[in-house]
Parts: structure tokens; C-alpha cells; sequence
């Protein structure tokens, strides 16, 4: 996969952002789950910066610019993260026949979807989506919209507490978990710091899932820039954001342990099946590494 060009860096993609404004029911009122604090940071809208959206506030704008001082091919191993995830989802439908997605840790919209994705390569791909921020929620009517033969539902939830997450009547109503499941955890376990047992959390949403559904996981590392991303990693948590970044081995051993790991097993997102021998950007830039594994 070569380097994303410019057009590509914009990102949003008028087709996500014309979706996320699609006026449509949602399940529960904005003001009856949370309300949006503009004065403290919040990873999701920081990652919408980076991408180039505009759903984020000053705040977050503020703590990613101190935290892209540091690490300043942020924007570039974000990007190359968006489409890690692409590929994965691609790679699950067309070779693994996966047609059930659970995303968790969603974000606000960039250049395509999980749903969009999905449904492109099979309309009757189901997805639920989960995010902690409000402003995600207050947006999530568009993540409702997809195909007519698929359906698309939106949680809104926090990754620590995954057994709420599992019994959401959204997840029930919209998964069959009985047969192999996505879990998508993309970008959102560095954001779980060891006290708050990232492992148990990650066994706790596999062990529901079929035999046969598959685990999506990426995460920062300080491997090939320590100074970078520890200074990106205290200016998240300088403005109340948590973070954590850790070692491919660490990594591997969090999410993966027990799960069949799919080649090229976990290795910097850029290098996960690229979509042509194109040049791609330096470890050191991409910091991020990625993998996708099937649970016996």
C-alpha cells in the first residue's frame, strides 16, 4: 500500500459525513444517556482531529497539538490505522465469510465505516456499534443507516464495562452471537491501563462470542519511538485522557492469547496485508501495530 496521498489525507468522505447528518430515531435521547464536556479531552474527537473531521472542540484540539509536538507523524500512523482497519474488514468477508461486526471503541465518522465497509462486499452484514462519547451518540442516527438486507445499531457504552455491553438488547437484537462475531477493538486498548485489566476485559467479550468469530485489535507502541510516543502518551494523560502504549509482545499476550493469529500475525498496522508492494511509511512514523485472530 503505498503512501496515503493528499486527496486521501482530507479523509472524511462525503458519503460518511452526509450519512452521519441523516436525521433518523435513536434509541435513547441524547440528553437522557450523557451530556458532552467541552472543557476536557476526549480520545475519540482527538482521533477526528487527526483525520481531519470537524466534530471535535478546542480542548481536544489543544491536547492533540501538544501530543503531535511530540509524535509528529501522529497523523500519518492514524491514517495508516484507518486502513488496517479496512483491510481487516475486507479480509472477513471476503475470506472468512464473517457477516457480524461488533465495534467497539467506534469514533466519530471518517473515510468509511465498519458498515460501509462490510455491506459493500456483502449487503447483509450486520454491525453494532460502541462508544463512550456523547457527541458519538449524538451523531449515531447515521450509523443506523446501511443497506436494507444488513442493519446497523449503536450502543452507547463504555469498553470497561463489557458484560453491559453484551447485554444491550441492541447487541442482542442485532448479533447472533451464537454464530461467529467481529469484535472489533481498534485503536481503543491503549486508552485501557493495566489497573484497569485490559486482558479480563478483552476474555470477558470473547468468551460470549461463537467458536470461529474473530478478534480485530491495534495498538500504540513506543517500540520504534520511544520519545515520541511517551510524550504523546503523558500529553493524553495530562489532559485526563488515560494511555497506554505497549510492546508488540505485550500487545500479543493482551489481546491475542488463546485466538488462531491470521498471517502475517501481529505486525505494524502498514505491513498487515497491503494492498499493493507500494512504498509505505517507516516504523518509526507508524508506531501501530496490528492483528487479526480467530478463536478456536
Amino acid at each position: 500500500m503505498a503512501a496515503l496521498s493528499d486527496e486521501r489525507e482530507v479523509l472524511v468522505s462525503e458519503r460518511a459525513r452526509k450519512a452521519w447528518e441523516v436525521p433518523s430515531a435513536v434509541s435513547r435521547p441524547v440528553a437522557e444517556t450523557a451530556k458532552i464536556d467541552t472543557t476536557v479531552a476526549h480520545s475519540a474527537r482527538m482521533y477526528d482531529y487527526y483525520l481531519g473531521g470537524k466534530d471535535n472542540y478546542q480542548i481536544d484540539r489543544e491536547t492533540a497539538e501538544v501530543a503531535a509536538r511530540s509524535w509528529q507523524a501522529v497523523r500519518v500512523a492514524v491514517r495508516e490505522n484507518r486502513a488496517f482497519l479496512a483491510r481487516a474488514v475486507r479480509h472477513l468477508v471476503r475470506e472468512q465469510g464473517i457477516t457480524q461486526f461488533l465495534d467497539i471503541g467506534a469514533g466519530l465518522p471518517s473515510a468509511g465505516n465498519v458498515h460501509e465497509i462490510a455491506q459493500a462486499e456483502n449487503p447483509a452484514c450486520r454491525v453494532v456499534y460502541v462508544d463512550n462519547d456523547p457527541i458519538v451518540l449524538a451523531h449515531a442516527r447515521s450509523l443506523l443507516v446501511g443497506t436494507p438486507e444488513g442493519k446497523t445499531a449503536y450502543v452507547h457504552s463504555d469498553l470497561r464495562e463489557p458484560d453491559t455491553i453484551l447485554a444491550d438488547p441492541a447487541v442482542r437484537g442485532t448479533l447472533d452471537l451464537d454464530k461467529p462475531v467481529a469484535l472489533m477493538l481498534v485503536a481503543i486498548l491503549h486508552f485501557i491501563v493495566d489497573e484497569q485489566h485490559p486482558e479480563q476485559i478483552v476474555r470477558n467479550l470473547l468468551q460470549v462470542l461463537a467458536p470461529g468469530s474473530f478478534l480485530v485489535a491495534s495498538h500504540v507502541t513506543p517500540e520504534h519511538d520511544p520519545d515520541g510516543v511517551h510524550g504523546l502518551e503523558q500529553a493524553y494523560r495530562n489532559g485526563g485522557v488515560p494511555a497506554q502504549a505497549r510492546t508488540r509482545d505485550r500487545f500479543t499476550a493482551l489481546a491475542f492469547d488463546g485466538l488462531d493469529l491470521v498471517d502475517p500475525g501481529v505486525t505494524l498496522v502498514s505491513e498487515w496485508r497491503p494492498d499493493d508492494d507500494g512504498p509505505r511509511p517507516p516504523a518509526d512514523q507508524v508506531n501501530w501495530y496490528g492483528g487479526l485472530a480467530r478463536k478456536p
